[in-house]
Formats: C-alpha cells, sequence, structure tokens
C-alpha cells in the first residue's frame, strides 16, 4: 500500500540514486504508520485525515521538508526529533491542548495549529516562521509573537476582544481577526504593509474605527461583513471607501471608481462642489417663499449692487477692519451683520459682530429661504441672510462683509457681484503669536488656521482675478492704511472732495450737481472695475426712482 502512495521519482541525496520524496495517505483510516521509519528519503509526508496517535517515526526522516498530520488524534507536540530542514507543519484538528518550545525547529516557515489551544507560546526562536495559522482556538490574548517575521497570521475562531501584541510585527500582510469578539481596529496603527485584513464576525459598531488604518496605503482588501456597523450605519460601505480610498476589495465586492468619488463628494466634498449644493440649496428654499423686489435691485442688469467682502482664515483681522472700514467710510458702507451658531467670543456683541443663533433656528433659517450663502467652519455654522444686505441697501449704501473661502465661493454663484479682498497673513510666526495672544483658539484651531494661510494664497495663485486685490495683514495698522488707500483710489474720494469745494465756490453751483449719491457713487466704483472706469453720474432723485 505503502507504494502505491509514493510520488515524485527523483535523484537522491548522493545523486548515485532515485527515490521518491513524497507520500500521501489521506484519508485511509490509518493508526500507525511506524512503517514509515523505513522511509528516511522522504522530503513530503501528507497524512491527513486518519486516526494517528504518534508520529514518532518522522524522527527517522531528516530530509522533510513538509508534513501534513491535520485531522488526526495526535497529543503530543511535535513529538518528534526535528528535522534539519524542516519547513511546513499542518498539525490542525488533533488532540494537543499546549503548544511547548519549538526552539529546535528553527527552520519552521508554515505552521498550522487550528484547535485546542488557548495561549500562544514557545515560538520566540522559531526566526523564519512567515505563516502561522492559529484559527478555531481558544485564545483571549494575543502574546508571544513579538520577535517573528510573520507575513500571515490567521486568528480567526478565537475568544479575542481587543487587538494587541502585534505592534512589532511590520512584515505582516495578511491578518485574519474573523469570528472574534473585537470592538475597536486600534492596535493595527504601525502595520504598514498589511495588504489584507479579514475582521468579519466581530462586533466592530462604528465606521470611524476604520480611521486606525487610513495611512495604510498598501490596503486593498477589507472584510467587515456580520458587524453591528452594517446595521447601525446605512451608508457603511460609502463611509469605509471615503475613509479607505485605497481599497479594491469591500466584502469580496470590487470598490468602483464611482463609488469613490461619490464617498469623496459625500464627505469631503471639493469647496467648489460644496459652493454649488450650498447655492443650489438656498435657491430652491429661497424659490419656495414670496417673491418680492428687493431693494438691492437696481434698474440694470450690468449693474449690480455694490458689495465688499473681506475674506482671509481666521483671526487674520478680517473682522476688525470691515468694522472700522465701514465706521470711517460710513457715507458708502454699512456693515452686513451674519449668522452663527456658535457662542460669541470675548468683546462680541449680538447684533454688532453677529447674530447668534441656536442650530435649530439656523437650520429653520434655511428651510425659510432667508440665506444668500452658509458655511460649516470649526464645527459651527456661518450664514450671510438676505435681510442682512436689504437693511444696508435700504439705507442706500453698500453692504460691507467678511467671510471664509468657503463663503465667497457660494457668494460667487450668486446674484450679486462683489468685490473680493484678500486679507492674508505673510508672517506665520506673527499670526501665530498674534491667534495666541487673543486667548480664544485651542492649539487645534490655530494649527488649522495657518494650515489655512496656503490654501488662500494657491487659490490667489491659481485663479488670477478671482481677488480684486491683496493685502499682507502682518500689521492690521499698516493693513487697513493700505485697505483705506485702495478703497480712496477706487471711489476717487478725493477727486469728490475737490469736485464739492470747486462747486461751492463756483458762481453758477446748482443743489443737484453738488449732492451726487453716495450709494450711486460706490455703484461707479464697483461698476467701473468690469467697465474701464467709466465715468457717469447720476443723482440721488434718479436713483430713488430706480426703486
Amino acid at each position: 500500500m505503502v507504494s502505491s502512495c509514493l510520488s515524485s521519482l527523483e535523484h537522491g541525496v548522493t545523486g548515485m540514486k532515485h527515490t521518491y520524496h513524497c507520500l500521501s495517505f489521506p484519508n485511509r483510516n490509518l493508526k500507525d504508520i511506524s512503517i514509515l521509519c523505513n522511509y528516511g528519503h522522504l522530503q513530503k509526508l501528507e497524512v491527513p485525515q486518519n486516526e494517528i496517535k504518534d508520529l514518532s517515526c518522522v524522527s527517522h526522516m531528516p530530509l522533510l521538508v513538509i508534513l501534513d498530520a491535520s485531522r488526526n488524534q495526535i497529543s503530543d507536540f511535535f513529538g518528534f526529533q526535528p528535522p534539519q530542514n524542516l519547513k511546513e507543519v499542518n498539525l490542525s484538528h488533533n488532540q494537543m491542548k499546549k503548544m511547548k518550545d519549538l526552539s529546535a525547529f528553527c527552520c519552521l516557515r508554515k505552521l498550522d495549529l487550528d484547535n485546542g489551544f488557548s495561549e500562544i507560546c514557545g515560538l520566540k526562536h522559531c526566526c523564519m516562521l512567515t505563516h502561522l495559522n492559529l484559527a478555531h482556538n481558544k485564545i483571549s490574548r494575543i502574546s508571544g509573537l513579538d520577535t517573528l517575521p510573520l507575513t500571515h497570521l490567521f486568528l480567526s475562531g478565537n475568544q479575542l476582544k481587543a487587538i494587541e501584541g502585534l505592534e512589532t510585527l511590520k512584515s505582516l500582510q495578511v491578518l485574519d481577526l474573523s469570528s472574534n469578539r473585537i470592538t475597536s481596529l486600534s492596535g493595527l496603527q504601525t502595520l504598514r504593509l498589511l495588504c489584507r485584513i479579514n475582521l468579519e464576525e466581530n462586533l466592530i459598531s462604528d465606521v470611524q474605527e476604520c480611521k486606525h488604518i487610513r495611512d495604510h496605503y498598501l490596503l486593498r482588501e477589507l472584510k467587515l461583513r456580520g458587524n453591528p456597523v452594517q446595521v447601525v450605519q446605512p451608508d457603511y460601505r460609502l463611509e469605509v471607501v471615503f475613509l479607505l480610498q485605497h481599497l479594491t476589495l469591500l466584502d469580496e465586492d470590487t470598490v468602483t471608481v464611482e463609488e469613490k468619488v461619490s464617498s469623496v463628494n459625500k464627505y469631503d466634498p471639493p469647496m467648489e462642489l460644496a459652493a454649488a449644493r450650498d447655492h443650489m440649496t438656498h435657491l430652491v428654499y429661497q424659490m419656495m417663499q414670496p417673491q418680492v423686489l428687493y431693494d438691492s435691485t437696481l434698474i440694470c442688469a450690468a449693474s449690480p449692487y455694490p458689495m465688499l467682502v473681506l475674506t482671509g482664515p481666521q483671526g487674520c483681522g478680517k473682522r476688525e477692519l470691515t468694522h472700522r472700514l465701514c465706521q470711517d467710510l460710513g457715507e458708502y458702507f454699512a456693515y452686513g451683520t451674519c449668522h452663527t451658531t456658535r457662542g460669541p467670543y470675548y468683546g462680541e456683541e449680538e447684533g454688532v459682530d453677529y447674530h447668534f443663533i441656536s442650530e435649530e433656528e439656523f437650520q429653520h433659517m434655511i428651510h425659510m429661504g432667508k440665506f444668500i450663502q452658509t458655511i460649516q467652519y470649526g464645527g459651527h455654522m456661518y450664514g450671510l441672510s438676505r435681510d442682512a444686505i436689504e437693511d444696508v441697501a435700504r439705507e442706500g449704501l453698500a453692504c460691507c462683509v467678511h467671510m471664509e473661502l468657503e463663503g465667497v465661493l457660494s457668494l460667487k454663484k450668486s446674484c450679486f457681484e462683489p468685490r473680493y479682498i484678500l486679507l492674508i497673513p505673510t508672517q506665520v510666526e506673527s499670526y501665530i503669536s498674534r491667534l495666541s495672544s487673543r486667548g480664544l483658539y485651542t492649539p487645534a484651531q490655530m494649527k488649522a488656521a495657518v494650515s489655512r494661510i496656503e490654501l488662500y494664497a494657491a487659490t490667489n495663485r491659481q485663479h488670477p482675478g478671482f481677488f480684486d486685490c491683496v493685502i499682507p495683514t502682518n500689521d492690521l495698522e499698516e493693513a487697513y492704511q493700505k485697505l483705506r488707500r485702495v478703497m480712496n483710489e477706487y471711489l476717487k474720494i478725493k477727486q469728490q472732495e475737490e469736485t464739492e469745494k470747486n462747486n461751492s465756490t463756483s458762481p453758477n453751483n446748482t443743489p443737484s450737481g453738488a449732492h451726487l449719491s453716495t450709494q450711486l457713487l460706490t455703484h461707479v466704483f464697483f461698476y467701473s472695475l468690469n467697465q474701464g472706469w467709466a465715468s457717469r453720474a447720476v443723482s440721488k432723485q434718479d436713483f430713488l426712482s430706480y426703486r
């Protein structure tokens, strides 16, 4: 019977004769294989699914490389002398209960020990072991693997509650932890070479656990089926794809390009897309309200209502400069007060700096079509309402507001055509010092604000003309003086003063020529930016007749 199961006739070790290197006895009801002591030339022995209890014959096989004795009745853990070149051993589904020291088996590269073990031990000196299968055991804690060069580790069907003891396995590529009681992916952060992870049938309930493996750029396959997260979070798949953009297979289904794009658009849309959605939302809600003729509506479509927007990163001074400009040029500008869901900072006043409202009130205003644009920044909502603009327009003045870049993108899609001035810090250390001195921001908020300096600078570089003017704000007083000079030049204030002085001394002076409407002067300025400084003069009476 032995001869009929031999295969792979090749040259022997000495090269003087041919010998059979492989012997396979699967499922033959064998109980005693001691006769194999005479087959010392074997390099591969397969005796799975028998009733074997003793493997001492392996001690007489010095050339053995592969041993498969799975699904037998063996109770003695490696009960044989170690063959010098033994590399692969499968002793799964036997009756062994405890692992022993395998220091003598230093050439082992692949080891299967399913069924029965409750602790991992004895592998410390297996310095060539790359594949380890300890599935379907009773292991409750991962230990004893610190020094191993493992690339494949299988621990499915155990009693694990946490991922631990894997931090030093820097070469690990494939990890199977399915059918355990694991609730978190914490513990996988350092395993940057992982390309396949199986966590099916565990207790993971939060998609955000995937953030622990977000930087694993070689990860291509992830299995999370059978976890509570699939029930708790209906958009589970899309959110996982967003967090792990490099995945190609999720739960054995191919991750498509369309899914990746949809996930980004849903959870971190480009600013342009977010602005388009914001504009679309407010436009739809506005159209659902009774339509009226607004105070900001002018007679000529080519001459939009004048607005000035100061924009820049958080804490750059745009709020202070906006207030000061509206104070000094009160005959031209008035401050447009925005709404926000955050609480007031020290020194801020209700109705002066912002309208501070609750999240519920803010959402109600959105649904009532009250806003022109809204953004979310720092976990809070900010919005410019139509009423804020109309309150200023009703006074015959130009509206001056400040906002972040996201708000600018949204406002550019509206019917308004403001002039945009970028206020940007160019000295980072000075900017950080200013933020810190205010005592209003956390280190994380300051770091986020600093990181956005480059966002504004890149927008200015990549989109010429996006901003009408750029002013450094390293020194707020210098920044304001430059802003004021720009406004004086744009509005031709000095020329106007000289004209009024001449008119007051002229004998032919008439009231209609002496009093130009301040709002029309502002309007002429903004309109002339696009029309090559075309000069025109319209009386206040004519302007009021437009409305």
